[in-house]
């Protein structure tokens, strides 16, 4: 398969539009291949340098595509653009739409217990009929993650959403993603929140212009405050870094399975 990529801040990241992205995915539907999409943030880009856990598990992504419009704009500053960005939660609302088109079944992994069966209502109200072959919350122990991913490789699915914090979702999928006998595996991070009605997301004229993390800061100014100040500038330093002395892709370091996602994790969503 062609591939066009763009190596921007030691990451290979995939130069494709969400029409691409979903043919991709429908294409491992009918092939059952597996299609581990992983996305690429500000925070990550900042946090992957000191974390070799979230680095090797976006590494290790079939196709890692730019969730945050930072990354678009930098990518453009760079001279090595990407068409746009593709946002995890549209691919999460996309996938779900195939899904039910085509009479595939989903897993659902993350969340609170009350969240996980806010959201099931959501989409059987959404996409009525579309089956949910097995669901399970995100506050799992680290001995759990086994039987988590047993229980998934069970159901047959075709499709895993897991709605968890970064790094584990990663690390879970880094782990246990090709066991799974899932085709299409996703990380939506937060989206699980979102499509519940519980977090509500920027108007749609805010996240054109790139400052949906600006409508996430007047949601939560007390909590998001600092992490964001330290992010964004974190990440424009990296940025002008970039220009003059662009980083070399990374390689993957571990030898061995990668904690289970019962690991610590920093809300990088």
């Amino acid at each position: 398969m062609n591939r066009h990529r763009q190596l921007l801040f030691g990451m290979y990241l995939d130069a494709v539009r969400m029409d691409d992205v979903i043919e991709r995915c429908h294409e491992a539907l009918k092939t059952r291949s597996r299609m581990l999409l992983g996305v690429l943030n500000a925070a990550k880009v900042v946090k992957l340098r000191q974390d070799a856990l979230l680095r090797d598990s976006l590494i290790e992504c079939d196709l890692l595509v730019a969730d945050g419009q930072s990354i678009v704009w930098a990518s453009r500053l760079l001279r090595r653009p990407l068409p746009e960005r593709i946002a995890g939660i549209d691919v999460f609302d996309r996938l779900l739409t195939l899904a039910h088109q085509e009479g595939r079944s989903v897993a659902l992994l993350g969340a609170r217990p009350d969240v996980l069966r806010k959201l099931e209502e959501v989409i059987a109200r959404r996409f009525p009929g579309l089956t949910i072959a097995c669901s399970h919350h995100g506050y799992f122990e680290q001995h759990e993650a086994e039987r988590v991913a047993a229980m998934i490789r069970a159901s047959g699915a075709d499709m895993l959403f897991i709605g968890m914090t970064s790094p584990k979702k990663e690390i879970f999928l880094g782990t246990y993603g090709s066991s799974l006998n899932v085709p299409v595996l996703h990380g939506v991070g937060g989206s699980f929140d979102v499509m519940a009605g519980l977090t509500k997301r920027a108007p749609v004229a805010w996240q054109r212009v790139g400052m949906e993390w600006a409508y996430r800061l007047l949601q939560e100014p007390r909590r998001l405050f600092w992490r964001y100040l330290a992010t964004n500038t974190s990440f424009i330093q990296l940025t002008a870094r970039e220009m003059f002395h662009p980083a070399r892709a990374f390689a993957a370091e571990r030898s061995g399975p990668v904690p289970q996602a019962g690991s610590s994790a920093t809300d990088t969503r």
